[in-house]
């Protein structure tokens, strides 16, 4: 039996039926940003990972920095406790993440971290913070969170309740979550005009004002939203929940797991707004892919104020925080974006994105095609055939993973120009490919 059928009949994929025809190629070898596959009859494929591992390997593969400092680190230890003890790599960790925060002198700077498994971990800290910190000031009552519809903070129970409730994927889970207070979706960048930004922050502004007695926080992927849509919308919506959240007490909480560390075309996408959260949600490309690892920072008045209050500490745990292994890769990857080469490698790769994804807004069934940062999207007018367009773009020399109507791609920062033309024809020979068999 091979590596897939074996896959197949003992293990479960994401977002995937337990299914003995799961579409599955194996991974033989990864290397800068290419991927060697092979498929069930046993034939070979090199592609271009268009999806950064799920918008993580922001560096490539085998990147002979992250490499050496992973070796260096196991040469010493790969995992301590961190209840009771400390070592280097956290420490150095939580530096680097202050010193490249968001900062603004109105306002108060981020100055704690709290390392966590995952993305989805980091969020369920930052929704406890806020509701402890809110109880710690005497509000008791503050136990909801204000979302933004076509939100998508990840799959744990917590996260899950501030996800979009009906366009999202946790609508089966309804009777599972808290019930938040949802305001609707901002206008798209692209047909924003100052009016319906106007009209918007009134909107969200009114329901703040209805529940701001139960409310603790707001949390919303600044300018994109990843999982949710790929949508992008104008940098004055974040301002104006800046806004809101001070005006009303509460606290405001910016998920930046998909779009920190420069996949904007700003260090943090809270930077095309000026703004400066009162907690922060990073993971994703934090290791540059190689480990699981994520944080959550919060400015020193919260952090201040939680641990004076009756519980005397931020009630959460996990048994692998602040990893190691995984902290000195991070440390290593934050090395590789700190030298600033980024901004031209993000700028380069979206302008290449946006001159090949273009042809797209002419084809039958697409209904917008949107680039922000190293980020393209062509939406399409109905669902995707997730494992058809897979193949038709394998074939073409490119990874992809689309879903609902979205066919994208996050490429890693190192992509040449002739990988990111790659990337862009592959897309749109397997989006005419599919339309051409629809109309047949």
């Amino acid at each position: 039996m091979n590596l897939i059928n074996r896959d197949r009949a003992s293990l479960w994929h994401p977002y995937a039926p337990a299914s003995p025809t799961l579409p599955l190629w194996e991974v033989e070898e990864a290397s800068g940003v290419t991927l060697r596959l092979k498929d069930d009859d046993g034939a070979r494929h090199e592609v271009v990972d268009a999806m950064s591992s799920w918008w993580s390997a922001i560096h490539g593969y085998r990147h002979p920095t992250l490499d050496d400092a992973a070796r260096r680190q196991l040469s010493r230890f790969s995992h301590v406790m961190f209840g009771g003890l400390t070592h280097e790599p956290a420490v150095e960790l939580a530096e680097r993440l202050l010193a490249m925060a968001p900062a603004d002198p109105s306002h108060a700077p981020l100055g704690r971290v709290f390392l966590a498994d995952s993305g989805s971990v980091s969020v369920e800290v930052a929704l406890k913070l806020a509701v402890q910190y809110q109880s710690a000031v005497g509000r008791p009552r503050r136990q909801r969170i204000l979302s933004i519809r076509g939100g998508y903070h990840g799959d744990t129970t917590g996260a899950m309740s501030v996800c979009d409730p009906l366009d999202g994927m946790h609508a089966t889970f309804a009777g599972l979550l808290s019930h938040n207070v949802f305001a609707p979706r901002p206008p798209g960048a692209a047909t924003a005009t100052p009016e319906g930004i106007g009209a918007w922050r009134d909107a969200v502004d009114g329901l703040a004002r209805i529940h701001s007695d139960e409310l603790a926080a707001i949390i919303v992927e600044p300018v994109l939203q990843g999982a949710g849509g790929m949508f992008v919308y104008p940098s004055e919506c974040v301002r104006a929940l800046r806004e809101i959240a001070d005006r009303h007490g509460l606290l405001l909480i910016l998920d930046e797991i998909a779009t920190g560390f420069g996949r904007t075309g700003e260090l943090f996408a809270a930077n095309h707004a000026g703004i400066v959260p009162d907690i922060l949600c990073v993971g994703k490309a934090l290791t540059g892919g190689y480990l699981t690892l994520a944080a959550m920072l919060c400015n020193d008045e919260i952090a201040r104020t939680v641990s004076a209050g009756g519980a005397g500490a931020l009630l959460h745990g996990p048994t692998f925080m602040a990893n190691p292994l995984a902290c000195a890769i991070a440390n290593a990857s934050l090395g590789l974006i700190g030298d600033g080469g980024w901004r031209h490698d993000v700028r380069r790769i979206g302008a290449g994105l946006a001159n090949g994804l273009a042809r797209a807004a002419a084809y039958d069934g697409v209904a917008d095609v949107r680039t922000i940062g190293a980020v393209g999207v062509v939406e399409l007018e109905r669902a995707v055939d997730v494992p058809a367009l897979t193949r038709a773009a394998i074939r073409r020399g490119v990874w992809i993973r689309p879903f609902r109507n979205l066919v994208y791609t996050m490429p890693p920062y190192i992509c040449t120009d002739a990988d990111v033309a790659t990337i862009a024809e592959g897309m749109l020979g397997a989006i005419a490919e599919m339309h051409a068999e629809v109309r047949a």
